[in-house]
């Protein structure tokens, strides 16, 4: 059971009615289903989870670093690389191995306070690590560090999808499990197969980098934010366009050889390649925002990028033109210190931050700072974090908890067990407050192609089932609440209509379910 401070911290009214679901049914389910309930429980009152995927590469422990404001995970190629690592709020900092067996050891952090990259013990016996940080960040986000995809030996590819629940598990393969189960687990452990049920990540922070390959919708595909088929979507998921600062500005057409509108244009157009996985994608320079956001921009840094910002035009603009030529031409500031500045900002960091100090020579260092954080994007990629994963934790964890609970009673293999499960999941979905997961649930069949829909439709469905605004959902914003309330009937009648009429089985479904959205706006708006 959940005690009552448990209870408190459930992300709100749908995880709260997910959770009383979850008690109510415990009492008539078999003890192995029951445990998995209380995991379920246990889910539904800890932080959202938010898994960092991406290929191998793609700047994702940096991105994690700038992301929790510290630099903790490791960067370098290495053990712990190849390790899901799970960073959470904690009272007291430390990093724990957690072995295949359940077993757990406590690993130091090194002597710059990264975990370190080297593991002590047999690698090949690790499931993942644990790292508690005394955070805020992580306070309500569980942030999950994956290994890179694309070039993971086995042994990796399977420690993730155990961990994160991303491998598919077919409905024989879930009654073969419990046709040779010996018998009920203990009350706190469960077989893999409800272990599997209830694992993964809830939303997914996708890093991308200047090209997506065709496979990246299959790799988006792969996270699932269950095991019972909840793909990435763009309810819970988002990606970011990492390294932005690499981007040749004439390679985008219509830059005017601006890097950061360059890279804000390439992110639109990979916007329309991922979608409807994502959300959206928003350009970042990783690196930058490590730096001035974790403490690696110290004052020395300020100092020397002042020298350098003394420089005459020509020297400076020559000494920019390159990597190896900003590191060896003669100059005052030592070449040491120059390698330092690169590896910690790169060359547009180190120019973006001489050219304030030019405008600016007071600057002082806290201000250079604050203007190398915000040269890096970081802040906008944390406003989409609040407006997608942070507003919408309730609706995103409910969802998910409710398609481990299906997963659950599925994996039983008993038919009166599953059927008592279905019939109270549809009691609760029946109700106008809980409608938004209904929506969720269609969105979800739509946009990962269960169900085909004609692309205007499909738009729709992705709109009222992605926003949280009323306006934002009926495409009217800023529209007077008469035209709103209007608007709404009208679809609301429509997609009844199309529902009896127009629709495959499949796509009535989806059209009762919008149907029913659109009325209970209409409902909301009158009310008001």
């Amino acid at each position: 059971m959940t005690t009552a401070t448990e209870q408190q911290h459930v992300a709100g009214p749908l995880s709260a009615a997910v959770a009383h679901l979850c008690h109510r049914l415990q009492p008539q389910v078999s003890a192995r289903t029951a445990a998995g309930f209380r995991e379920v429980l246990r889910r539904l009152s800890a932080p959202l989870q938010v898994a960092v995927a991406g290929r191998i590469k793609s700047g994702k422990s940096t991105l994690v670093n700038a992301l929790i404001g510290r630099r903790v995970a490791p960067t370098d190629v290495g053990e712990c690389t190849r390790l899901v690592t799970r960073f959470q709020y904690g009272t007291v900092d430390r990093v724990e191995v957690v072995f295949t067996d359940g077993r757990k050891q406590v690993l130091p952090f090194d002597a710059g306070g990264v975990i370190p990259n080297d593991l002590e013990v047999d690698f090949d016996q690790v499931s993942h690590l644990e790292a508690y940080l005394t955070n805020a960040v992580l306070r309500d986000l569980t942030v999950i560090d994956t290994p890179g995809l694309g070039s993971l030996d086995a042994a990796s590819v399977r420690r993730t999808e155990q961990l994160l629940g991303a491998a598919r598990h077919r409905k024989e393969d879930a009654e073969d499990s419990a046709d040779t189960d010996d018998g009920p687990t203990g009350d706190d452990d469960l077989d893999q197969t409800s272990r599997s049920a209830v694992a993964g990540a809830e939303a997914v922070l996708y890093v991308v980098t200047q090209g997506v390959r065709a496979d990246d919708q299959q790799a988006l595909a792969a996270f699932t934010a269950a095991t019972a088929s909840r793909e990435a979507g763009p309810v819970n998921a988002i990606a970011v366009l990492n390294k932005a600062d690499t981007i040749a500005p004439e390679s985008v057409a219509g830059s005017d050889g601006d890097v950061w509108k360059a890279a804000t244009m390439l992110a639109e157009k990979q916007a329309q390649s991922l979608k409807p996985r994502v959300a959206d994608v928003i350009p970042v320079i990783g690196l930058l925002a490590e730096s001035a956001e974790s403490g690696g921009f110290t004052s020395a840094d300020a100092d020397a990028l002042r020298q350098l910002s003394q420089l005459d035009d020509a020297t400076w603009e020559t000494m920019v033109l390159s990597a190896d030529i900003f590191t060896t031409w003669e100059c005052e500031v030592p070449a040491g210190t120059r390698v330092r500045l690169l590896e910690k900002l790169d060359l547009y960091g180190i120019r973006t931050a001489v050219d304030a100090l030019r405008a600016q020579p007071d600057l002082t260092a806290g201000a250079l700072r604050r203007r190398l954080l915000d040269a890096s994007g970081l802040a906008l990629v944390r406003g989409r974090l609040d407006a997608v994963f942070r507003a919408r934790a309730d609706g995103i964890k409910a969802a998910a908890a409710l398609a481990s609970v299906t997963a659950l009673a599925h994996a039983s293999g008993d038919p009166g067990e599953r059927q008592r499960v279905h019939d109270a999941i549809e009691v609760l979905l029946a109700k106008p407050e809980a409608h938004q997961l209904r929506l969720l649930e269609a969105l979800t069949l739509v946009t990962s192609g269960a169900v085909a829909m004609p692309e205007d439709l499909a738009e729709e469905v992705l709109r009222v089932g992605s926003h949280a605004d009323v306006g934002e959902q009926l495409g009217m914003r800023g529209r007077p609440q008469r035209e709103l309330a209007a608007f709404a009937l009208e679809r609301a009648g429509w997609w009844r209509s199309f529902a009896s009429f127009g629709a495959t089985p499949a796509q009535s479904r989806v059209a009762h379910v919008v149907h029913r959205a659109y009325f209970l706006i209409w409902q909301q708006l009158r009310a008001e």
